[in-house]
């Protein structure tokens, strides 16, 4: 199966505002880390983390898996971080001093064949515009029977934090004159697309990411806290635009009603499988 993008889709044009929004956000992204805790500790189990390995962490942002996997490589293991947004790694280097980071594209990877024995991605493959190609990268630079371990949100109708929101922008806002690739669109197509990238001992599991806020407001900061693209856009409407949506989205968040507040229940999936 393939994902062809939108017509007019420009995938330059994609990494720069996909850039600059986590950069905009880089420190609330960081902050919000704790509430991810669930998804860091499933990824690391499914990559099989030992002492002395080297990793290296797509799609890192500020570093939080990166972290998490060091004392797990520990002794003589080595983590790099590597993210197209420079200043994301810049904040994870400031909770982390000795993180090791590297700012690339993850279509284009910057290391020799078969330098990592883990490559993690945490809600990164969905980000890349081609994501066939950077799934060759991965394989390309870990070393016979590495092991990729990572995670994207799954089908429509199992990640309401995600579409909750663009539901209301798709209400509230002309349509773009360039659709974005859905963040949702891999769900279904993720056995096959391991497979063909030359991937083997393919396994996928889920897991549940709960949040609860105690109004609107509070979820529209959350999702402007973990959307970097959308954020960055968002953040160039005139004032009064932006004020809306914290008020409009409850109407998309009414199903998830809880007490006074939201309940929202969400499936990740969690893949991991060998380099052959």
């Amino acid at each position: 199966m393939t994902t062809p993008p939108p017509s007019g889709f420009d995938a330059r044009r994609f990494k720069r505002v996909e850039r600059d929004g986590y950069n905009l956000i880089a420190r609330r992204y960081l902050d919000g880390a704790s509430a991810r805790a669930a998804l860091t500790d499933a990824l690391l189990e499914a990559a099989n983390l030992s002492a002395g390995q080297t990793l290296l962490d797509l799609a890192s942002g500020p570093g939080v898996l990166a972290q998490a996997a060091l004392p797990r490589v520990a002794p003589g293991g080595r983590v790099i971080a590597s993210d197209l947004a420079e200043a994301t790694l810049a904040a994870g280097r400031s909770a982390c001093p000795g993180l090791l980071c590297a700012a690339a594209d993850a279509e284009a990877l910057p290391f020799p064949d078969h330098s990592f024995d883990r490559v993690l991605c945490g809600l990164g493959l969905m980000f890349f515009p081609d994501e066939h190609l950077a799934l060759a990268e991965m394989r390309r630079v870990l070393r016979p029977r590495g092991r990729l371990a990572l995670s994207i949100w799954g089908a429509a109708g199992q990640a309401p934090l995600v579409e909750c929101a663009l539901a209301c922008l798709r209400r509230l806002l002309p349509a773009p004159k360039v659709a974005r690739p859905s963040p949702l669109r891999l769900a279904p197509l993720l056995p096959d697309l391991l497979a063909r990238a030359g991937f083997a001992d393919i396994d996928i599991r889920t897991c549940e990411l709960v949040f609860v806020y105690p109004d609107a407001t509070g979820y529209w900061q959350a999702f402007l806290d973990l959307a970097g693209g959308a954020a960055g856009s968002l953040s160039r409407l005139p004032a009064e635009t932006q004020a809306r949506f914290p008020v409009e989205v409850a109407q998309e968040l009414e199903p998830f009603r809880a007490g006074g507040g939201f309940r929202l229940v969400n499936t990740v999936l969690i893949a991991s499988a060998l380099s052959g």
